[in-house]
C-alpha cells in the first residue's frame, strides 16, 4: 500500500501516510518486513542431544503425570516431581524433567519475586537445629456460616514442621498465641514458666504479635522476641512458605461450612503436611523425618 501512487499527485502514499492512517507504528511495519516468510513445515522440536536412557520422552511425561496426581498436593514444581521419580527408580536428570514440564504444560505457576538487597535481609533465618527458631504468623479465608476467619500458624524454621495452627473468628493477640501453645506442649513437654527458654520467635510487625499481652506471655514461655524487618515478609519467610502451601492445598481449593470445621480440617492437614511434603533444603525430606534425623521428638505432656 506504501508504494501505490497515488492518482491525484502521482506520487506513493509512503510508509509515514500509511502507518498513521492504520494506527500501527512504523517500527511494526518494518519489524514485519524484516520476518522470513512462513514455511509449510513446522520448526523441529529441540532434543535432548546424546542417548535418551532407559527411559524416552514419551514414557518419562506419562511418569511425571502418574506422580502428579497421585501427589496429595497442588502446586509441586520439577525438583520435587524429581525427587519422587527418584523414590521409585526412576532415574533421570532434574532438567530433563523440567524441560518435559515445561513442553507439556505441567509446571507449577510462578510469581516473580522482589530484589532485596543486604540492608533488607543479610544473613540466614534458618539455624542449626530444630526448636532454636520458630516462626508465627496469620492469614485469612472464608466460610460459610461464620464469614471471615483467621488462621494462625507457627513452624520450625529448621525443619519447617507445622508446629502449630489454630482458626478463630476474631484475629485478637490472645487467638495468636493458641499455635504457640499447642506447640509447646506437643514439642516442649508441657505449658509451663520458660519451657521455651533459649528458643527466638520470629514474628512480623502486626498488632497481634507486638500487644502486651502476646509478648508477656511468650516472654513466661521463655521465647526471644525476634520481630522481622518491617515490609520484609522473607525476614519471616518459613512461616510465609507454609500459609502458601496451605492456601495453594487447603484453604483455596475447600469450602468449609464453619470455623469448627476448618479447624478440624487444619488439624488434618497439618499431620499430612509434616508426614508427607518435601521439601528441597532438607535433602527431599518431610518435616518429620528431619525432625526424627536430628535426635529429636515430640515430648507430649503427661
Amino acid at each position: 500500500m506504501s508504494q501505490t501512487v497515488s492518482p491525484s499527485i502521482g506520487k506513493r502514499y509512503g510508509v509515514h501516510r500509511v502507518a498513521r492512517l492504520w494506527h500501527v507504528p512504523r517500527s511494526t511495519v518494518y519489524a514485519r518486513r524484516r520476518r522470513p516468510p512462513a514455511t509449510a513445515d513446522p520448526p523441529p522440536v529441540r532434543q535432548r542431544p546424546g542417548p535418551q536412557g532407559p527411559c524416552d520422552d514419551a514414557a518419562l511425561v506419562g511418569q511425571i503425570r502418574a506422580v502428579l496426581a497421585r501427589s496429595p498436593f497442588h502446586g509441586e514444581g520439577y525438583r520435587k516431581v524429581w525427587a519422587r521419580l527418584r523414590i521409585q527408580d526412576v532415574r533421570t536428570s532434574k532438567e530433563r524433567v523440567r524441560r518435559l514440564m515445561r513442553e507439556h504444560g505441567l509446571q507449577a505457576p510462578q510469581r516473580p519475586g522482589q530484589v532485596h538487597g543486604p540492608e533488607a535481609h543479610d544473613g540466614s533465618i534458618i539455624p542449626d537445629g530444630p526448636n532454636q527458631m520458630w516462626g508465627t504468623d496469620l492469614t485469612a479465608t472464608v466460610t460459610v456460616q461464620d464469614g471471615s476467619v483467621g488462621v494462625f500458624v507457627a513452624v520450625d524454621h529448621y525443619t519447617a514442621e507445622c508446629v502449630g495452627l489454630h482458626a478463630a473468628v476474631r484475629c485478637t493477640r490472645f487467638e495468636a498465641l493458641e499455635p504457640l501453645r499447642q506447640a509447646v506442649r506437643e514439642y516442649l513437654g508441657g505449658f509451663r514458666q520458660g519451657a521455651a527458654q533459649g528458643l527466638a520467635l520470629r514474628h512480623d510487625h502486626g498488632s497481634q504479635y507486638l500487644a502486651d499481652a502476646f509478648q508477656h506471655e511468650i516472654r513466661f514461655l521463655g521465647f526471644t522476641s525476634s520481630p522481622a524487618f518491617v515490609r520484609e515478609p522473607e525476614g519471616n519467610g518459613c512461616a510465609e512458605r507454609f500459609i502458601r502451601t496451605l492456601k495453594e492445598n487447603l484453604l483455596w481449593v475447600r469450602t468449609f461450612e464453619t470455623v469448627e470445621d476448618l479447624r478440624l480440617a487444619l488439624l488434618d492437614f497439618k499431620r499430612l503436611y509434616n508426614q508427607h511434603w518435601i521439601i528441597q533444603r532438607l535433602g527431599y525430606r518431610t518435616p518429620a523425618q528431619a525432625r526424627k534425623d536430628a535426635g529429636f521428638t515430640a515430648e507430649i505432656a503427661a
